[in-house]
């Protein structure tokens, strides 16, 4: 891809050049403006090579594409990082550049080296696992990023699901060189992957139901929204229904066969150090996301000094409100009285969301209190869609598009609502929403006179710090006023320190998935529910439950 970067750039060039022949390339641009034009075909390359990423920006380009994720766009990727790094050590002189230019220098040859150190641990990975993977972010994508505002539009959704057979053999491939270099996911992974995969091809046209598949519904809802003759509509759905059956179904019981057979293989060695060099991988990979050189050791024990200091804050609360016991039998009382929850019924769900939004736009309201810089983008509360519910997250943030056609989504997920209490309401509010991720990644992509790449790279520890951070400021606004609620917040501050433990805990000093789960039953008042998926969630994601507490440590700092 140099020719893409090398024409744009030379493209400026002439362009800043053609009034005044006289002057060298060094007196036409500024180191610093060097450097930006640089970032800016850097970007443009970027985007080019993901049809995704793309339509996630809100953007038409290729949207009848999909990503490759072949074990050759990775090689064809380090390199490229290899490549940017010789860029910036033989053409640019740092030292002149200006303190934002520095900035965007700094974050850009830190992301190159990070792409070129990663490539070792390429392999180190679950491409499919219940928290996320191509199987179920096939629908996703399709339903929440793919518009239908014409036909062509239409068209291209039409020519995505043509492609999911490409899509998911190079995924079975690439779970097979895993297995080639004794990478299989744990064997909990399988049930709840299998089951995702099979809902997509539930429902019509794949059997006879009253009810339509996954995709079928999104198709048509979008389809019949359109102003177009009645036979246009009739046509579109009429491909959709044939895609699906021709293209869709064969390729997910081609996946569904695959793992079927591969988690008769699977064990139940769960941490990073069953992989080869898994102690590197771990220290690798608690480097990338927490930004910092602390071992698993030091962040062991940071995490169990932090338990320590929230159960003593909880105490307080406990006496508070009268309640006698141990902290463990307050727990419990959190834990099962069913005056924290509302009921699992589509009444008791929908209360939910009401008063989630609710919260975020009394939280809007007291924003100009504390920041001069607000998002432009509106963001709206949802739960998540059923096929994925049973094993998602808790809850999730979506980015708005920067052009405003789709808002920034807070997911909650009210699959079991024992596993979202009242009392944490507020809190997981502020973090999924305003003032935490919707504030910081809109505005992100909003700011003008930085380069592209930052606007959209995100760095855990500060990404999830910065939302952690938030649960804990609006407190300096008066919120939390019922002991039950500040008792949630710290709960959930809570959670976070607990995922320091049983991370390094799981990677590090090969604790099983069983003492994860019982080290979250016994030091918070999460449902077990909410322990289970969060110990298999740092099972597949190694290292990234740390950034949380280390990241708002910081901020605090």
């Amino acid at each position: 891809m140099k020719s893409i970067i090398f024409t744009l750039l030379t493209a400026v060039f002439v362009f800043g050049c053609k009034n005044d022949t006289t002057n060298t390339s060094s007196d036409a641009f500024s180191e610093s403006e060097k450097l930006n034009e640089y970032f800016v075909a850097y970007f443009e390359e970027y985007k080019s090579l993901r049809p995704e990423f793309q339509t996630q920006l809100g953007s038409k380009e290729n949207q009848d594409k999909w990503n490759d994720n072949s074990p050759a766009f990775d090689s064809a990727e380090m390199e490229r990082a290899k490549e940017h790094l010789t860029y910036l050590k033989k053409n640019i002189d740092r030292e002149a550049l200006d303190e934002s230019a520095k900035l965007s220098y700094d974050l850009f040859k830190l992301e190159m080296e990070n792409i070129v150190a990663n490539y070792e641990y390429r392999l180190h990975n679950y491409p499919v696992n219940q928290m996320f993977g191509t199987h179920s972010g096939i629908p996703a994508f399709l339903i929440n990023m793919h518009k239908i505002e014409d036909k062509n539009d239409a068209n291209a959704y039409l020519a995505r699901l043509k492609g999911v057979p490409a899509v998911l053999n190079q995924l079975i491939e690439n779970l097979q060189l895993r297995e080639k270099n004794s990478i299989v996911p744990p064997q909990f992974v399988f049930p709840k992957v299998l089951e995702d995969s099979r809902n997509i091809i539930k429902g019509k046209p794949f059997e006879e139901s009253i009810e339509e598949s996954t995709l079928l519904e999104d198709f048509l809802k979008k389809v019949n929204g359109l102003e177009i003759a009645e036979e246009d509509k009739e046509a579109l759905i009429s491909n959709a229904e044939s895609h699906l059956l021709e293209f869709v179904q064969p390729s997910y019981l081609k996946l569904i066969e695959f793992l079927e057979g591969q988690q008769k293989r699977a064990t139940t060695d769960d941490g990073a150090w069953k992989f080869s060099s898994g102690d590197k991988f771990y220290a690798n990979a608690l480097k990338n996301i927490t930004t910092t050189d602390m071992t698993s050791e030091e962040i062991h024990q940071y995490g169990l000094s932090e338990v320590k200091r929230i159960h003593q804050e909880m105490e307080e609360i406990k006496n508070k409100v009268g309640f006698e016991g141990t902290l463990q039998d307050f727990f419990t009382f959190m834990r099962t009285d069913k005056q924290f929850y509302y009921p699992d019924t589509p009444e008791g769900k929908e209360k939910y969301l009401k008063e989630a939004t609710a919260m975020i736009n009394v939280m809007k309201g007291r924003l100009d209190e504390l920041f001069l810089t607000q998002p432009k983008a509106d963001m709206v509360v949802k739960a998540v869609e059923p096929f994925r519910e049973k094993s998602a997250g808790k809850a999730f943030y979506q980015r708005p598009a920067i052009d405003g056609s789709r808002p920034g989504t807070y997911y909650a997920n009210l699959y079991d609502m024992n596993a979202m209490p009242i009392y944490q309401m507020e809190a997981l509010a502020y973090h999924e929403g305003i003032p935490g991720h919707h504030m910081q990644i809109a505005i992100a992509q909003e700011l003008e006179g930085v380069p592209d790449f930052r606007k959209f790279k995100n760095y855990t520890a500060y990404v999830e710090g910065w939302a952690l951070y938030t649960e804990l400021l609006p407190k300096e606004l008066g919120f939390y006023e019922d002991p039950y609620s500040d008792f949630g917040r710290l709960a959930m501050e809570l959670w976070r320190a607990c995922r320091l433990v049983v991370d390094t805990g799981i990677h590090s000093k090969k604790w099983t998935r069983q003492e994860g789960i019982n080290y979250y039953k016994e030091n918070t008042p999460n449902a077990e529910s909410d322990c289970v998926k969060m110990v298999e969630r740092h099972i597949v994601m190694p290292g990234q439950a740390t950034a949380y507490k280390i990241g708002m440590q910081k901020i605090v700092d």
